[in-house]
């Protein structure tokens, strides 16, 4: 470095550039290190609170290139942005160093997820030459777990559950020596010092040893054994894919009947999808997903004779396919060779567990062994799932990989805000500035754990951050626990103001922050049920005007739902609903004591509703036979599976309320999907395009009173690709632009975002 300090001339200047962004946790210290030693630069660079602060002394052509090359030549997991860039006077260096991170900064903050195993590391895992060979918990400065060991912030090897992992001698030189791809790669570690497996079977002794736990979990699998396997983010239940016995034991075990399983594939090929393709059809964009960055659950069409069991996806026409995107998956699936069951290790709509003690003791009715690991999880981070709507690949839950989210608002918060989402699909959002955060999925909140979860991650995210929310922002549902929570005080930050926002408000505005489309919105708002400004339960709106301002314009026709929440269960509830308010029988229906009839006929927990999901439920009770239903959405994913192509839409009216809002009558279309001699798929299709007509029809007569600037589709209705793809073509032949929601969730996960949003844009106006 003293041959660089006597090339520097007179000509010599120095700056300070400060970088915010995607620049932690992501290798860029040891990039700026090795960009700066490229351009013969002197000074330093720096962690602070979320930002990189570099120093850089040299001659002004130097610096001017260099300026360019940190954002340019950027590591591929980076998304840096210079915030802020200065001439210095020229101080005192005889070297370009990093130095010690410091933590007194304004906090802008970055917190990364975690990252996919790199090809070097995937590289090395393989290589028998290799101090890593085979070691399940290879890492660099551009892969690895991230957010679930993070415990605070800077991000340094202290502040992680590694912390517990002394370095060894090779390890910790790698981790000093700015030149290496591990330099300050704060998971790193070997099988000398870092964690290892251990295999339990209950009444057995534990195999301790790495190589040999791992062995024996291929090994039980093979024979048909369902395995808890600890991996980044929390725990799968794996099986044979391939074994129908399997997958119905562990459906049985896990109390999971129906709803369908995802699977994991072993990589071969050149872009390692050989064995996927043998089993489903990709389309190029489910092909680009499934092996790029996030390495999510992937929705695709499953091709006829798979060798995958009848019973990962009963009734549907697709399954849900992943790579592994740890080593110890890699492994895992390169020894057993073909497609595994890798479902969530959960108590049926929890979070996924991730204590060792914990998920032993609650999935032990479950598992029959436990590939164990010693590193701690510090919070949950389920598989994220992603699916191909109206020519992208849509989120339907967010998590491990591309979550915690961060988005920007069109407007500035007066104060940080805490936004506790929904009931069901739950996301925590933390708003300040024009920042929003978004958390991984956390589940169903109606159990213990959900809710100390959804706790931690609150709490965390404000940790996290540095920032404190001053108040909370919830659904206007009662009823909901989030709700629930906000009111109570319990939350360590009692005696915070509470601001409600209605359900539909919150998708609409979900949307239209992501967007950021001038004009007005005609939104549609289709979802099962969600408490509307009438006290009633909408669910298939359509609001008119922008975030913070919202008009219901169109809706569709109330029906009163007997049992209430119970309909979202039973779905013959709806259909039998249908049938009454129109007066008609239905000698099929499957209340032989007429109790429901009797409640439904004197009002007695019969909630009025417009909501889309509870008219597919209808159709789908009728049209599949489907009385019951034992997850969320099933009739009516089961409806769309039977869709072959477009049909012949049945044009219902629509009626005009006193007030001006427009009512779609689902009436005629009552007739056909409850008749019998028409088949199935018939049903299906006619049904499908008829409620897209709906919504055309209903924009047409919007548009002819309000002026449209563009329509928007939410709610979680919309994740059905059928409806959707039919309504969007529709509306863009009758002249609409029409959005969909890209970077969250078009269901409930997007409520939080959509609360944060809804109340930015009336602090704004």
């Amino acid at each position: 470095m003293a041959d660089v300090a006597q090339r520097l001339d007179q000509s010599i200047a120095a700056a300070r550039i400060t970088l915010a962004g995607h620049v932690q946790g992501v290798g860029f210290r040891p990039f700026i290190y090795r960009l700066a030693n490229e351009y013969g630069l002197l000074g330093s660079v720096q962690n602070r609170l979320g930002e990189v602060e570099v120093v850089a002394i040299g001659r002004a052509s130097d610096l001017a290139q260099f300026r360019r090359d940190v954002v340019e030549r950027a590591p591929p997991l980076s998304k840096p942005a210079i915030t802020g860039f200065e001439s210095i006077d020229v101080p005192a260096a005889d070297r370009f160093e990093i130095i010690e991170s410091s933590a007194r900064a304004d906090a802008k903050i970055f917190v990364p997820p975690d990252y996919f195993m790199c090809d070097d590391c995937r590289g090395e895992l393989h290589d028998p030459g290799d101090r890593r060979y085979h070691y399940p918990f290879i890492n660099c400065t551009q892969c690895g777990p991230r957010y679930t060991l993070i415990e605070a912030l800077p991000y340094d090897r202290a502040n992680t559950s590694m912390a517990g992992f002394p370095l060894c001698a090779d390890c910790e030189r790698e981790y000093r020596d700015p030149s290496d791809r591990r330099f300050h790669a704060e998971p790193v570690a070997c099988p000398t010092c870092g964690p290892q497996l251990t295999f339990e079977v209950e009444g057995q002794a534990d195999i301790e040893d790495t190589k040999d736990a791992l062995g024996a979990a291929v090994d039980a699998i093979r024979s048909g054994s369902i395995v808890a396997v600890k991996g980044i983010g929390g725990y799968h239940l794996v099986c044979d894919a391939c074994d129908p016995a399997a997958v119905r034991r562990l459906r049985q075990q896990k109390q999971r009947p129906d709803k369908p399983l995802a699977v994991m594939f072993p990589v071969k090929g050149i872009d390692g999808l050989d064995i996927v393709r043998s089993h489903v059809t990709l389309q190029d964009i489910e092909a680009k997903l499934v092996t790029g960055p996030i390495r999510p659950i992937v929705l695709a069409a499953q091709k006829p004779g798979s060798a995958l069991a009848d019973n990962v996806a009963p009734g549907l026409a697709e399954i849900g396919v992943f790579l592994p995107y740890s080593p110890l998956h890699q492994l895992l699936l390169d020894q057993f060779g073909g497609p595994v069951v890798a479902t969530s290790g959960n108590i049926s709509g929890e979070p996924v567990l991730t204590d060792n003690v914990e998920a032993a003791a609650r999935l032990r009715k479950i598992a029959d062994g436990f590939l164990q690991h010693d590193r701690p999880i510090v919070r949950p981070a389920d598989d994220p799932v992603y699916r191909r709507i109206a020519g992208k690949m849509r989120p339907l839950r967010i998590g491990r990989g591309c979550a915690p989210r961060e988005l920007d608002l069109p407007w500035s918060q007066e104060q940080p805000l805490l936004a506790v989402g929904g009931h069901m699909k739950g996301t925590v959002a933390l708003s300040w500035d024009r920042r929003v955060v978004v958390s991984p999925h956390i589940g169903e909140m109606d159990s213990p754990r959900s809710l100390a979860v959804f706790e931690q991650v609150a709490a965390d995210l404000q940790s996290l951050y540095g920032i404190r929310a001053e108040r909370i922002v919830c659904d206007a549902h009662p009823g909901y626990t989030t709700h629930r929570w906000a009111y109570r005080g319990s939350h360590g930050q009692s005696a915070l103001p509470v601001e409600r926002v209605w359900h539909h408000q919150a998708h609409a505005s979900a949307v239209a922050a992501e967007l950021e489309r001038p004009g007005q919105w005609l939104m549609f708002a289709w979802d099962g049920v969600g408490l509307g400004e009438d006290e009633t339960l909408w669910g298939g709106e359509a609001l008119l005007g922008q975030a913070g301002n919202w008009r219901r314009v169109a809706s569709l026709r109330t029906f009163r739902l007997p049992g209430g929440e119970r309909a979202g269960r039973e779905p013959w509830r709806s259909a039998a609903a249908l049938h009454w308010e129109c007066d008609r029988p239905w000698p099929d229906c499957p209340d032989p004591d007429g109790l429901a009839e009797a409640a439904w006929r004197n009002n007695i927990n019969c909630p009025e509703t417009s909501a889309a999901g509870r008219v597919f439920d209808a159709a789908a009770a009728l049209v599949c036979d489907l009385p019951e239903t034992n997850f969320e959405a099933q009739g009516p994913m089961m409806l769309e599976a039977l869709c072959r192509a477009p049909a012949q839409a049945i044009e219902l009216p629509i009626n005009t309320e006193t007030d001006g809002l427009l009512r779609s009558d689902w009436q005629p279309l009552l007739k056909l999907i409850a008749d019998r001699s028409v088949d199935p798929a018939t049903r299906a299709e006619i049904f499908h395009s008829s409620m897209a007509t709906v919504i055309l029809r209903q924009a047409m007569s919007v548009r002819e009173a309000h002026p449209i600037d563009q329509v928007g589709l939410c709610g979680g209705v919309f994740q059905n690709r059928v409806l959707t793809e039919q309504t969007v073509a529709l509306l863009r032949q009758a002249g609409f632009e029409v959005y969909l929601s890209e970077k969250l969730p078009c269901n409930d996960a997007a409520l939080s975002f959509g609360q944060a949003a809804e109340i930015a844009a009336r602090d704004a106006a």
